[in-house]
């Protein structure tokens, strides 16, 4: 009587656990350009003389209960609103994953391409045939790396943890003697008073191995600018470590993505340090220290309870700044000594790009996207667009009814830094950066609470 009992009872219990099962796929796939393409991340034109290590685009495929939803990470400084949009509909058409459910993100490696933007009009016409051909293998590379996570999911363990490693990352913006405040102030710099803010220490790691425990996925998160190596060779910066210490130690067949939280106001500069902070060898160290966090919270991670798989995107308007006509002719004569041997420096191209790309706009708002991926009631992936500052991470994080809450930067489409409103009123090479009025940054965190309170609730449905 006892076992006819049991058995009815898995009769009708198996097929709702079969249907909260969660299966997982992954795929990695080279996207590293050809040499002569220029490279992205500063205001000047730089051709690449070769390959230092291989880009990739990354991807992790879930399952459950009929709902499919794929993350994609490129080793790039970011990615054009339109690549997405041509990726996401390539890769719809052969897998059949609804386009809100695909979502793609950049590292911000400052070694790879540039693919776009008032930087490359300073290019040979050679130059830019080399980028208009990457562009269209680009997007298809990345709907290829969905395809192949999708087709290669199988049942998975999930399990989700969050270490601390502090001796990294930087607050970026500082107060000065003279009530200003500046960023990247320049090392030992006596004028300087204070940080005006606190990094985010966590390093985010999901796991996910096979049944019978075979290791498949590394995603590990952590909020520090990839601008670490510099030169004129391809790179992934220091996520090519954390990759390769993962891969030496669970196989190579490990897939580790790397995904960058809200660190549009961190970098790895320490100002209190005379020591200079370039090139591989820092990639390497700063790859380490992120790797070994990553390798002790695996001994401290949770497993993800099965449930509900959702995702959902909500798109925005942000509101354009306004500029007077004398601003306007004052960008105009800036950026036109844009790759010109007396060109201006960092700071003057980067307002007046700013200035003319809001023009340019004609007053259409800034059209962007918020998403989330959510594991049941554990695990949530909020996708945000541009160099988002840690404050507005930070909030999100505290706001969110999830057990873990990951922040992912640079997603669906570059618009650039994403400084709070409090930012704006202090200035900064942030500030002068970003292309939408002050107040778009809350929009975008209040976008994401929303999604994330939303998806809770119906979780538990």
């Amino acid at each position: 009587m006892f076992a006819l009992r049991a058995a009815l009872v898995w009769m009708i219990l198996a097929p709702l656990a079969i249907g909260q099962e969660y299966r997982l796929g992954r795929a990695a796939v080279k996207i590293t350009p050809p040499a002569g393409i220029p490279m992205a991340g500063y205001y000047n034109i730089r051709l690449a003389e070769g390959t230092h290590d291989d880009l990739f685009a990354k991807a992790v495929a879930f399952e459950q209960g009929g709902t499919r939803a794929v993350l994609v990470t490129c080793d790039l400084v970011s990615l054009p609103g339109e690549i997405v949009a041509e990726a996401r509909k390539q890769a719809e058409a052969a897998t059949g994953i609804p386009a809100a459910n695909l979502f793609f993100s950049a590292t911000h490696s400052h070694t790879g391409p540039l693919l776009g933007g008032r930087a490359l009009q300073a290019a040979s016409p050679a130059a830019k045939k080399i980028v208009d051909s990457y562009r269209v293998a680009l997007a298809a590379k990345m709907a290829e790396a969905v395809r192949l996570a999708a087709a290669s999911m199988v049942p998975a363990k999930i399990s989700m943890g969050t270490g601390r490693e502090e001796s990294v990352s930087f607050y970026r913006r500082f107060l000065m003697k003279d009530g200003s405040v500046r960023t990247n102030p320049g090392k030992r710099n006596p004028e300087i008073v204070q940080p005006m803010g606190q990094i985010d220490p966590d390093v985010a790691m999901l796991w996910a191995e096979a049944i019978d425990g075979k290791p498949l996925l590394a995603l590990v998160n952590h909020a520090l600018h990839l601008d670490t190596v510099g030169g004129l060779q391809f790179s992934a910066d220091y996520p090519a470590t954390i990759a390769k210490i993962l891969g030496k130690l669970h196989g190579t067949e490990l897939v580790t993505l790397f995904t960058i939280g809200a660190a549009g106001n961190i970098n790895h500069v320490d100002v209190k340090s005379a020591e200079a902070q370039k090139g591989h060898g820092e990639a390497k160290r700063i790859g380490t220290v992120l790797a070994g966090e990553a390798i002790k919270t695996l001994t401290r991670v949770k497993p993800v309870t099965a449930g509900r798989l959702s995702a959902r995107v909500e798109a925005l308007k942000l509101p354009l700044p306004e500029y007077s006509k004398a601003e306007v002719e004052k960008a105009q004569a800036v950026a036109a000594m844009f790759g010109k041997p007396n060109a201006p420096g960092t700071v003057p191209l980067a307002e007046a790009f700013r200035v003319l790309d809001v023009v340019d706009r004609k007053g259409a708002p800034v059209e962007t996207e918020v998403g989330v991926i959510a594991l049941g009631q554990d695990v949530a992936l909020v996708m945000l667009p541009g160099e988002i500052f840690v404050e507005l991470g930070d909030a999100i994080k505290k706001a969110s009814p999830f057990r873990q809450t990951v922040i992912v930067e640079l997603s669906g489409g570059n618009i650039g830094y994403v400084p709070t409103r409090k930012a704006f009123g202090e200035g900064g090479y942030e500030v002068l950066s970003a292309r939408f009025a002050p107040g778009g940054g809350e929009m975008l965190a209040e976008a994401a609470i929303r999604l994330l309170a939303a998806l809770h609730r119906e979780s538990s449905r």
